[in-house]
């Protein structure tokens, strides 16, 4: 979402707002997708990647939220 000094990144992460290092990945633009891990990007994945696994993991959390329902 925003690219700040010092390898520093503001990154959406299912609504979150969150500032995080980008200091492992090169040439990390605004728009591009990233795998986070502790607070740190750890790649970059090319967009048809990230839809496919946000969509699974949106699959999940509704199958999730059914087996909860009484």
């Amino acid at each position: 979402m925003e690219l700040r000094p010092n390898d520093q990144a503001v990154v959406n992460l299912g609504g979150i707002r969150k500032e995080i290092s980008i200091a492992l990945v090169a040439d990390v633009q605004v728009g591009d997708y990233v795998i986070v891990h502790v607070g740190h990007a750890i790649g970059v994945i090319d967009p048809e990647e990230a839809e496919r696994t946000l969509a699974l993991f949106a699959e999940m959390q509704a199958v999730a939220g059914a087996e909860v329902q009484p």
